[in-house]
């Protein structure tokens, strides 16, 4: 099993006293305005309000999210940089061979802050109404049915090619340079199969634009339970949550993780951001550091299985 840097937290109190003393800075490692970005943001604002301290987004995009994942694991260790991740992030050392830091080694998890469904889509143009009609239609024309993704290994990629190994369809991937212009194609019929941020998806299912199939989670959404499961659809046990998180360079003082983790906790549970997040599809974790950790073992470990058996090689 991987280890982490940081698995066992003691209490301690000298370290996290006067914790923060200074301007705090939350890396992002994609562009302005994704669900990484949106959520710490609303981070940011309640720690400024609740420590006093400026707290400011650094965007940072670049090679799947790996240069700003790096800029993080090679900062200054001291609490004051923190760092928020996609899903994506647990497939990073599956994916790119010629990564310049550990995510294991160099990265110290703090919290699992909130997951929720992407959503299986088809363009109206398919005939496949469900899941099993999905899986039926492409079994019966293998290599013929494509499906979009914002680029190799993102989660829309693994979520498909998790799905051709358990149902035994070969549906062929065609990437994209991002989520916008897979959608593009998508909605124009291009590339019938997209599994999509289930508040864009919600939109333009209700407009008729797409046809829903089922959610990635092994559960139905809040906002939306009139859609199924995957795994309720004829594949038990698929599961392809997306999730964030909030991780520190691995070197960071043992006694500042707990306290950082306690008032993250803090703020997620906020009723009024609980509800803004359940708007969004998001459902609060605010798991502790070692649930943090055990987590990441076993996506990383899935993600791992679903990038071998697809022969996915990242490049950055």
């Amino acid at each position: 099993m991987l280890v982490f840097a940081m698995i066992t937290l003691w209490p301690g109190t000298a370290g996290a006293q006067n914790y923060p003393t200074g301007p705090m800075r939350i890396v992002v490692p994609f562009p302005p305005g994704g669900g990484t970005d949106i959520l710490s943001r609303l981070l940011a604002q309640k720690l400024n309000e609740a420590w006093g301290q400026s707290v400011v987004v650094d965007n940072r995009p670049g090679a799947g999210g790996t240069v700003g994942t790096g800029f993080v694991a090679r900062t200054t260790a001291d609490g004051h940089i923190m760092l928020v991740v996609p899903a994506g992030f647990a497939a990073y050392s599956s994916l790119y061979k010629q990564l310049s830091f550990d995510p294991t080694r160099d990265l110290a998890p703090v919290s699992r802050l909130a997951s929720g469904p992407l959503v299986l889509v088809v363009h109206p143009s398919l005939p496949a109404k469900t899941v099993k009609e999905l899986v039926a239609f492409a079994r019966k024309h293998p290599g013929e049915v494509n499906f979009g993704s914002a680029g190799a290994g993102t989660l829309p990629h693994l979520s498909a090619e998790l799905f051709n190994s358990m149902s035994g369809t070969q549906m062929v991937h065609i990437p994209f340079r991002g989520a916008g212009a897979a959608v593009t194609d998508v909605m124009a019929g291009r590339v019938p199969v997209y599994f999509m941020n289930i508040l864009q998806a919600l939109s333009l299912v209700k407009s008729g634009k797409l046809r829903a199939l089922g959610v990635t989670t092994p559960q139905r959404s809040a906002i939306a339970r009139d859609i199924p499961a995957v795994a309720e659809g004829g594949l038990p046990g698929f599961d392809m949550t997306n999730w964030y998180g909030l991780l520190v360079p691995a070197a960071t003082p043992r006694a500042i993780i707990p306290r950082l983790q306690q008032e993250t906790a803090r703020i997620l549970n906020l009723p009024a951001l609980k509800e803004r997040l359940a708007q969004d599809g998001m459902t609060v974790v605010a798991s502790t550091p070692e649930q943090f950790a055990e987590f990441l073992a076993r996506e990383m470990a899935k993600f791992a299985k679903v990038i071998e058996v697809a022969g996915i090689k990242g490049t950055l």
